[in-house]
């Protein structure tokens, strides 16, 4: 059975991208069967998977407001072992687009009927906003993976994130849910760091998964070269954090 996980975080700058795209390459190195999706029209997920953006004949934008069906539009990311969904700038109207378009909130869910079973794992990268576009990942999403850097801040938006969860899980997708909180750019030599996460497990315990994915100058160099950092440098410590979030994963969906 497929399972679609929407990356979320309305805070920019958590590694919510990094999870997105080393997370599937993870899955897929795993042997499983992976679509990204790009819902961020920055397309950073798409440039990380060594696909130009600007290339892109048609994208996740065309599929969204019906000018495209997602299986058209599907490209294969050799470069990272799975199949993507990509974004760029066309998709910054989408929002205002979708306004006055019927069921604009599922518009994302409805087109994944149609090729959800030829994967196991859809991962959607979410915008860093709680718009249409990030609903539109979250009402086709299973549950919800939330990158979260151990500081202060990042602990005042989390509050948010779960109170919009709530609500489309009560008025779009009873089935939503949080599959866990991943802890992104730690250093144990930060007292706060260490301080924040002690009290992610104090307050969502199991639901914190155990990889802690570390700051790591080979996982941040990685996207340039258009590449997840399993190709980068797989014996790097960001290599090896993200294949073990990765087994978690798998542990949770065997």
């Amino acid at each position: 059975m497929t399972v679609v996980l929407a990356v979320a975080n309305q805070k920019g700058g958590v590694g919510k991208t990094t999870t997105s795209v080393n997370l599937a390459a993870s899955l897929a190195q795993m042997n499983r069967r992976v679509l990204l999706i790009d819902l961020d029209p920055q397309g950073n997920a798409t440039m990380g998977s060594g696909i130009d953006k600007h290339d892109l004949e048609s994208s996740i934008y065309d599929v969204l407001v019906g000018d495209a069906e997602a299986a058209d539009t599907l490209v294969n990311a050799e470069a990272a072992g799975y199949d993507l969904l990509g974004a760029n700038a066309d998709l910054t109207g989408a929002e205002i687009e979708l306004t006055d378009i019927e069921r604009r909130e599922h518009r994302l869910r409805d087109a994944l009927m149609s090729i959800r079973v030829r994967y196991d794992f859809i991962v959607i990268d979410c915008p860093p906003a709680l718009g249409l576009l990030t609903v539109n990942g979250l009402v086709a999403a299973d549950s919800v993976i939330i990158p979260m850097q151990c500081e202060y801040y990042a602990l005042e938006g989390l509050s948010a994130l779960l109170d919009t969860i709530e609500r489309l899980t009560t008025s779009f997708n009873p089935r939503l849910h949080v599959e866990g909180l991943v802890r992104t750019m730690y250093d144990p030599r930060n007292s706060l760091s260490r301080e924040v996460s002690l009290q992610l497990i104090e307050h969502f315990g199991e639901t914190v998964y155990r990889t802690l994915v570390p700051r790591n100058v080979r996982l941040a160099e990685a996207p340039s070269y258009g590449v997840p950092i399993l190709f980068y440098d797989k014996h790097s410590r960001g290599a090896k954090a993200y294949l073990a979030l990765a087994g978690e994963v798998l542990k949770r969906h065997p």
